[in-house]
């Protein structure tokens, strides 16, 4: 499945309907642009989760601040538009893949 992009206006478009994976990230921050190539290629492998990135910029502080985002890269789990679960930090494929796994039983 591709990768969606999200900001302030279409993010609560994107997250209501199954899994959703969502990571915070901006493209001056190293670890967030090593753990980008393992998010979008976990994408590719798991056909019944959403992936959406979502960069933190000047244009887009409301959703950030909503969800409390201090640390970048985040990755925030929703089911059905809700909140189940946060993590912070790079993951390699087969963690995150298999947090997906146990976000779905």
């Amino acid at each position: 499945m591709a990768l969606e992009h999200a900001n302030d206006t279409t993010f609560d478009s994107l997250i209501g309907n199954g899994i959703t994976l969502v990571d915070f990230w901006a493209s001056w921050c190293g670890p967030c642009r090593m753990f980008g190539p393992i998010f979008e290629s976990a994408s590719n492998k798991v056909s019944d989760a959403t992936f959406v990135k979502f960069e933190i910029d000047e244009a887009n502080r409301r959703t950030p601040a909503k969800y409390g985002i201090r640390s970048i890269p985040s990755i925030l789990a929703f089911k059905n538009g809700e909140l189940i679960e946060a993590r912070t930090g790079v993951m390699d494929e087969e963690t995150l893949i298999q947090w997906i796994q146990e976000l779905k039983g």
